[in-house]
């Protein structure tokens, strides 16, 4: 018989998680991996851990119990911050400064940073590269900052609802680029309340309610198991059958 060879790690993990906040238990011992790439869509209500699991990962706030890593290290550690990058949901820059001046700047934290003309054709900001900031559109604003999360190279991409408040042109936009890292290999874990974004970019799903994963599948998976024809029916029949189990 053939020998196997070994078994990749995961890109991220979340093994066995718990955070407590005062008598508060924000995760409630969840596990979670993001393999190589692969983008693993985060849902849930508002409340439900999602942001907290996605500090964890980021390092911002450690975890009760259990064991966070990307890449095998602490999440807290250099060697994490060095193969991550981060677009959250609440982020400011200087309005001030140019496209070009963020992402030179943001690219001299890094040990190996994309060329500066590979980071702009990724996230389409050609074109724009000398505008500020702050004379930016929204949708363009989102585009720069994709490009603040991607322009140290990273292996693992972590977008906190990344699309919130665009319009369908620019959200569809965002969607390419975040299609075209995970086909040059990145990974990615993505939060977010539209499902139908989840629908169209994930591998896999994972819904999250009260603190626990209530469920975790593909796409297809995840309708078969509310047994609905669309992800937002199916959805809410797992937000109903997990909440009811808390009650028993």
């Amino acid at each position: 018989m053939p020998v196997a060879g070994p078994v990749a790690q995961p890109v991220a993990e979340l093994r066995g998680i718990t955070k407590n906040y005062g008598a508060i238990a924000a995760l409630r011992g969840i596990h979670l991996t993001i393999e190589p790439g692969e983008l693993v869509a985060l849902l849930g209500p508002n409340g439900a851990g999602k942001t907290t699991a996605v500090r964890i990962l980021l390092g911002l706030t450690p975890a009760t119990s259990g064991r966070a890593a990307i890449f095998g290290h602490h999440p807290a550690s250099r060697e994490a911050r060095l193969r991550r990058g981060a677009q959250l949901q609440v982020a400011k820059v200087p309005e001030t400064l140019r496209v070009r001046e963020h992402i030179e700047l943001f690219s001299s934290y890094y040990e190996n940073p994309l060329p500066f003309a590979e980071t702009i054709a990724a996230a389409g900001l050609k074109g724009i590269e000398n505008r500020l900031f702050g004379d930016l559109s929204g949708g363009q604003r989102q585009r720069v900052l994709f490009a603040l999360a991607i322009c140290g190279n990273p292996g693992l991409l972590l977008l906190d609802e990344p699309t919130v408040g665009l319009d369908v042109e620019a959200r569809r936009g965002l969607w390419t680029r975040i299609r075209e890292y995970v086909a040059r290999g990145g990974s990615v874990l993505l939060t977010t309340h539209y499902l139908d974004e989840a629908d169209a970019l994930a591998n896999r799903i994972a819904v999250i309610n009260q603190g626990r994963i209530a469920a975790e599948g593909t796409p297809a998976e995840i309708k078969e198991r509310g047994a609905a024809a669309g992800l937002e029916d199916a959805f809410l029949a797992i937000m109903k059958e997990s909440s009811l189990q808390e009650v028993a």
